[in-house]
């Protein structure tokens, strides 16, 4: 097998795209569309995201510690993409894009309406880390759309199309391959 060596970078690739919503002090709020977010903790639960200083948010984010990260679908595709390209300094995100803003339960910073997913999350930690700042955070509050609740109460993000990022590309997921533990699961025996 043969392998191209790249110079170090960025390439763990897919990523969730989401937007994070934010509010000033004053309560204006943005959107900014971040690729860099994840995971970080389960118990309690922590995820972090990681801004670049001159991004219009990053200040909010900075003064409030708080913000709220907004997961995206395939009909957000299109507002995901603007909100990521077009700076708050210069326009409403959430009026050009007809995005519901949606007063939280823990955190200033509004949920977005139109997103299956919202994390409300309060800074912990800010790790200057060159390039971007790195936020980690506490979600201390989690909304979902009814809408994606089966007759069970279960909920299926997947009913939602949600996207990914990898490389300038966004992504819808496609079809599931497999639920976790399914390699090691015993075989159900064929009935006769």
């Amino acid at each position: 097998m043969s392998r191209a060596d790249w110079r170090p970078g960025n390439m763990l690739y897919p990523l969730p795209a989401v937007m994070v919503s934010v509010a000033d002090r004053e309560g204006k709020s943005n959107i900014l569309t971040v690729a860099w977010a994840g995971t970080v903790c389960s118990n309690p639960p922590m995820v972090s995201i990681s801004v670049r200083p001159e991004r219009y948010s990053y200040h909010m984010i900075e003064e409030t510690g708080e913000f709220v990260i907004n997961l995206t679908t395939r009909k957000l595709t299109y507002a995901t993409d603007f909100c990521g390209v077009k700076s708050g300094r210069d326009v409403d995100k959430f009026k050009e894009m007809n995005l519901t803003p949606v007063p939280a339960k823990m955190v200033k910073a509004p949920l977005i309406g139109e997103s299956p997913v919202c994390l409300e999350c309060k800074v912990k930690q800010t790790l200057p880390l060159g390039s971007h700042t790195m936020f980690v955070a506490e979600v201390v509050s989690v909304s979902i759309d009814e809408a994606y609740l089966d007759s069970e109460n279960r909920f299926h993000l997947e009913w939602a199309d949600p996207i990914v990022y990898s490389h300038g590309i966004y992504y819808d997921l496609g079809k599931a391959l497999g639920r976790f533990g399914y390699s090691i699961a015993k075989k159900k025996s064929k009935k006769k």
